[in-house]
């Protein structure tokens, strides 16, 4: 009987696989790095690529697949990123001001003080992103998930918020000044303290409860659901801006 010949105490087969394993590996690790240095197409797959601090302005990135991408301190107003997949990726001041961004996934990006003014971003999910100090400033936001949202401190002013979820977010000191509210908002178990809620028809809203208004900065136009009732003094009625 032949003996086995074996290499490194493995048989010849078992080193042929670790082998194959290994040119597999860099096979895949080659393809990624190409795919990160490919031009803005749609449909690219950018997945854990570093894109800090460039100019990606009026890109169309439809569709792409961008989860865990870093576009820290990147330019991407005006792009297209319908439907785009952008879970878990860092937008720390980025700007998307002006972008369509439909039905996009940005569950649990990293987005603190990232500029999404003026985007069209209808039913596009956010659900445990933190967006602290980020602007929404005429967004369009209508039927948006914010569940369990950081939103800490962000600017929703002149956006349309109709039908959005807040339930579980974190709206402590965010800014609702002039939004729109032409549909139901879910705001169930929404952080509401010291929330700007000047002027605003609340309305239709649901899952508002006493205390949450309570803790809330309203004044004499600040329209409630049925049931609730303005506090006797707002918390912010002589707090600075």
């Amino acid at each position: 009987m032949r003996p086995m010949i074996v290499t490194c105490g493995k048989s010849v087969f078992q080193t042929f696989l670790l082998a194959a394993a290994c040119v597999g590996l860099f096979v895949q690790s080659a393809q990624a790095a190409d795919d990160c240095r490919a031009s803005p197409a749609p449909g690219i797959n950018w997945e854990d690529c570093d894109k800090k601090l460039i100019m990606l302005d009026s890109s169309d990135l439809s569709g792409a697949i961008l989860a865990r991408t870093d576009f820290t301190s990147t330019d991407l107003r005006s792009s297209n990123l319908t439907k785009a997949n952008l879970e878990k990726a860092v937008l720390v001041r980025a700007s998307f001001a002006g972008s369509i961004a439909t039905g996009a996934r940005f569950a649990r990006i990293e987005a603190y003080r990232t500029d999404f003014s003026q985007l069209d971003a209808l039913g596009a999910v956010f659900s445990g992103a933190e967006l602290q100090r980020s602007i929404f400033t005429q967004a369009k936001l209508g039927d948006a998930d914010f569940t369990k949202a950081d939103l800490g401190r962000s600017q929703f002013d002149r956006a349309d918020v109709g039908g959005s979820r807040f339930s579980l977010a974190n709206l402590a000191r965010a800014d609702f000044r002039g939004a729109t509210f032409a549909k139901p908002v879910d705001f169930d178990r929404a952080f509401f303290f010291l929330t700007r809620i000047e002027g605003v028809d609340l309305t239709a809203a649901t899952g508002l409860t006493q205390w949450q208004v309570d803790m809330a900065c309203g004044d004499a136009q600040t329209r409630l659901p049925a049931g609730l009732n303005a506090p006797a003094s707002w918390p912010c009625q002589f707090q600075q801006e």
